[in-house]
């Protein structure tokens, strides 16, 4: 990979030499007097800050890293500003893929590239997903020179990009199934606020990674469905038929000149006399064999080109349906994932509703027995109390008063056992 610079693709740098610059002069006290209808203080922008570091991949395989302006890409690829605003590192948008006149934006995951008929520009990063696209697209490019492939340079990049995408977020479910399983099983036996905390922020990264692939998801759905959208997409193509009005100029040259050294056939000799009648039945056959060839060619140009866009649309959306199908894989392994995390947390609800039922019961019949005890005190107490009664003249007769006090207390509770159990509060 080498560093350089391609001459259609200079950046246009224009440095500001008129009056609005504001400048700093330091006199003799070391005082700062400011020169120009500027502001103090603010640094002057350097032409240079607007470029960005760019990987152009060629047909050939051949890469190298240029640094490229936004006005520069723009112009070059025909792309509004707002297209550029998704490739910039700096912002997070979602995944998108836009089909231009000109261009292919691919903004997916950490693959944000800009693909032509002709070359990828590829946003330059150290990450290794943006090595590992440049490093496969150059091979197979340089691997594909000698064998034939149906598929045009836009899409052998853009099914580089969908694959590198769907294989990454496919990797990340793996990862996090290998991880979060261990947790829910160890949170299924034994309920803990550090089981609980992990699980809740494995359900937060599964929340994001969800939102992500249903992303890329909606968007290769939404192509497959919009054939316009696919046939936009067809940048080898469009430039080929771009090319054909050139061809068109060429027949009607050639039919309007004549054969021959002579002059043209349909101007005519202002020297040599020609018969009216000659004249307008040559004018008329040239002019029928003419709109006969001219209407041929727009035919066969015109069903060449909707066979070839309807073939295309065809291999573009098999393409994407087969990405589709992968991603949509993906999804449904984070739906049963999400799905296994909600029965965990089903079970976890069911466990502690029956403590808490337990908890219930358990409490139903320590209040049962607390009445019952507080009736037992309350004759105890009343026979503490300091009066005369017959009772206290034979000890023996205050033994049997509580001992009947305790056995209709013990009643009592049987009683209100067997009442809960006839109303189904908890069975015995």
């Amino acid at each position: 990979m080498e560093e350089s610079r391609d001459p259609f693709l200079q950046p246009n740098v224009i440095e500001s030499t008129n009056g609005y610059s504001g400048r700093f002069n330091l006199d003799k006290r070391g005082r700062q007097n400011f020169i120009g209808p500027g502001f103090p203080g603010l640094k002057k922008r350097g032409h240079a800050l607007g470029n960005r570091s760019w990987i152009k991949i060629e047909q050939s395989g051949n890469s190298k890293i240029v640094e490229l302006d936004k006005a520069t890409v723009m112009r070059h690829c025909s792309l509004p500003a707002r297209d550029l605003r998704l490739l910039d590192p700096l912002f997070i948008y979602p995944s998108t893929i836009l089909g231009r006149e000109k261009a292919i934006v691919v903004s997916l995951e950490q693959i944000r590239c800009i693909i032509t008929a002709d070359e990828v520009f590829l946003m330059n990063s150290l990450d290794g997903s943006v090595v590992q696209y440049k490093s496969e697209l150059s091979k197979r490019l340089q691997e594909e020179k000698c064998h034939s492939d149906d598929l045009p340079f836009e899409f052998r990049a853009l099914e580089l990009a969908l694959e590198f995408t769907c294989l990454t977020l496919d990797t990340q479910v793996k990862e996090l199934e290998m991880e979060i399983h261990p947790v829910l099983d160890e949170l299924a036996k034994s309920i803990s606020t550090l089981n609980l905390e992990r699980v809740r922020r494995f359900k937060g990264h599964l929340l994001a990674l969800t939102q992500r692939v249903q992303k890329v998801c909606d968007e290769i759905e939404h192509l497959m469905n919009d054939d316009g959208d696919m046939a936009e997409m067809y940048l080898t193509e469009k430039k080929q038929r771009n090319s054909c009005p050139d061809l068109y100029d060429q027949v009607q040259g050639s039919i309007s000149v004549g054969p021959g050294p002579g002059p043209a056939v349909g101007m005519g000799s202002k020297s040599a006399p020609v018969s009216p009648v000659g004249s307008t039945s040559d004018a008329q056959k040239l002019q029928r064999a003419f709109s006969n060839i001219s209407a041929h060619k727009h035919g066969s140009l015109l069903s060449s080109s909707v066979t070839g866009e309807t073939e295309n649309i065809d291999q573009l959306e098999m393409l994407l349906e087969a990405y589709f199908v992968g991603i949509d894989n993906t999804l449904n392994k984070l739906l049963s994932l999400k799905e296994y995390i909600d029965d965990t947390e089903d079970l976890i609800n069911i466990k502690l509703g029956n403590v808490q039922n337990k908890l219930i019961k358990f409490e139903l019949l320590l209040t049962a027995a607390t009445f019952l005890a507080t009736v037992f005190a309350v004759v105890t107490a009343v026979f503490g109390m300091n009066f005369e009664d017959e009772v206290f003249d034979e000890p023996n007769r205050f033994n049997w008063v509580v001992s009947i006090s305790a056995s209709l207390c013990g009643v009592l509770y049987i009683c209100f056992l067997f009442y809960f159990k006839h109303k189904k509060v908890f069975p015995l």
